[in-house]
């Protein structure tokens, strides 16, 4: 047997490493930050008629939200969460710091006759105390697929003190609609995936908590208008993915790659406007349906609903290699 080493202290890495510093680093390399500006534009494209959601269901069933309880949505978006929580009793204080979100928020609380949920215009960034949002002030507080902060442990940790029970939050476990590993791989790109939730396991129990980790199989589905409106999208999505890391020449090549990718895979989304395909109903928009599950990865589907035929890209095509 080898003799132990007692010479030199051992320094454990695992709990020695700043975890958040990591994610920082990550944050660098992978994309630029999120500004309202850019959902504003996008809360068009999300709609809460969908339901039901299998992804909500099992989020909300993992919640284990109590009747009677109060909660705190972060990043709430369209009302994913907060509509079917307010329609089930609970007061929701639903926040976003995009206006165009909460305004479609705000229509599906009207749409729905829900009068407990209380929307809220804020960022992660913001002097939370100064805006009403107060130690304490909920029973469980949330933030679904919303976490995408340079600063995770300081996100998680106000979500902590803002709550008295329980905090659910999701994170991806490698591709995500942010960082979609498969269109990367066919623009001849290598994405930095995080695995994120790790980082938030480890800053939590760094801090003397004690994180339970649940994973939720998701279907992804993306809809657009058209193919301009779908290369876009994925143009943005590779910019922050690997922008940081790719020169320009190199990028060229991928973008040339990726509209190749796209004339070839989009396909019409004959489902558009049923329950969670993504589409409004009677309308037919462009998708992209890539039906790929992966374990604790949330994904987003996106629509836009405009009279124009349906595209979406087939999930048989995404190991189709493009020239």
């Amino acid at each position: 047997m080898p003799e132990n080493n007692t010479s030199e202290s051992f320094v454990n890495p695992l709990t020695a490493r700043d975890w958040n510093e990591e994610w920082k680093r990550l944050q660098q390399a992978r994309r630029r930050f999120d500004d309202a500006s850019y959902w504003d534009k996008r809360s068009a494209t999300f709609t809460t008629k969908d339901a039901p959601n299998p992804y909500v269901e099992r989020f909300l069933e993992l919640a284990g939200i109590r009747e009677g309880e109060t909660v705190f949505d972060m990043g709430c978006g369209t009302g994913a969460l907060s509509v079917p929580l307010g329609k089930r009793g609970h007061k929701v204080v639903a926040a976003d710091f995009s206006q165009g979100m909460l305004g479609q928020l705000r229509e599906a609380l009207d749409r729905e006759g829900v009068r407990t949920v209380f929307p809220k215009q804020m960022s992660w960034a913001d002097d939370w105390p100064s805006l009403g949002v107060r130690p304490g002030m909920v029973d469980v507080a949330l933030a679904s697929r919303s976490v995408a902060t340079a600063d995770l442990r300081d996100s998680l940790l106000r979500l902590t003190d803002v709550a008295r029970r329980r905090v659910c939050v999701t994170l991806a476990t490698g591709s995500s609609p942010r960082t979609d590993e498969r269109i990367l791989n066919a623009m001849g790109l290598s994405s930095v995936l995080g695995r994120d939730y790790l980082y938030a396991f480890n800053i939590l129990a760094n801090e003397g908590l004690r994180p339970e980790v649940s994973y939720i199989d998701s279907e992804r589905t993306d809809t657009f208008d058209s193919l301009d409106d779908a290369y876009d999208a994925f143009a943005r999505m590779a910019d922050d993915a690997v922008g940081a890391t790719v020169g320009a020449e190199e990028r060229a090549e991928a973008f040339g790659r990726l509209r190749c990718w796209l004339e070839e895979n989009l396909v019409p989304n004959e489902r558009a406007g049923q329950p969670d395909k993504k589409g409004a109903s009677g309308e037919v928009p462009c998708a992209c349906a890539s039906p790929e599950r992966s374990p604790g990865r949330s994904s987003l589907g996106t629509s836009r609903a405009r009279p124009e035929r349906p595209i979406a890209v087939r999930d048989a095509l995404r190991h189709r290699k493009v020239a």
